[in-house]
């Protein structure tokens, strides 16, 4: 006795076929079409990395080493949380590397710094951290910091006073003392020339 399926015609076979071929052609396309997207996918955003070999901020500023490491730790810690809540947007990932800037100048060797620094340059978004302060209180403690350093006669200490006193605006633009501030800063001295913190190399005779 011949099986059911012995007598089924050609004319059956080809359509299952060509469908076959279809699907297969099918999944080819979308594996091609993903390609592109999943490699666009890694590369979200774009981080130049940060140098900083030696810091702009000598022994001259009038900040202790523990000082100098909490300001860094809460600096990165704004930084890193800020990119994640605007999702590694042009704006945030700049203001970030100001924060990160000032940080490793503050405390070069300072692992929030280094560790988020590093995860934005492969462009992987760092995992959040509880911050010490709200940025209401962050924005105070940083301008009050600037005033006392804007007094100094090193001009590094006046270079890092502006520095504070523009990320205390920023991090809360409804603190308006620190945006009067922030903007008599500009009409008197310019914007801060950040490029300058970005890459800074040990001397040769170093």
């Amino acid at each position: 006795m011949e099986l059911p399926l012995a007598n089924a015609s050609l004319e059956g076979t080809i359509p299952l076929t060509m469908r076959i071929r279809q699907v297969t052609l099918l999944f080819a396309c979308l594996g091609i079409a993903l390609a592109p997207a999943q490699e666009e996918e890694a590369k979200a955003f774009e981080f130049v990395p940060l140098v900083v070999e030696r810091s702009l901020f000598s022994d001259q500023v009038k900040m202790m080493t523990k000082e100098r490491d909490e300001y860094a730790t809460n600096l990165a810690i704004f930084a890193g949380n800020f990119v994640i809540e605007r999702k590694a947007s042009a704006l945030s990932l700049e203001t970030a590397k100001r924060m990160l800037a000032v940080a490793l100048h503050l405390s070069p060797r300072n692992r929030n710094a280094l560790v988020i620094g590093f995860q934005l340059k492969k462009g992987i978004l760092p995992e959040g951290h509880k911050a010490d302060y709200s940025p209401a209180v962050l924005s105070r403690l940083l301008l009050s910091r600037g005033r006392l350093l804007s007094q100094e006669e090193a001009e590094d200490g006046k270079l890092l006073a502006r520095c504070f006193v523009e990320i205390a605006a920023i991090i809360d633009p409804r603190n308006e003392d620190a945006v009067f501030e922030f903007e008599i800063q500009r009409l008197d001295h310019g914007d801060v020339d950040w490029e300058a913190l970005y890459d800074v190399r040990k001397k040769e005779d170093e």
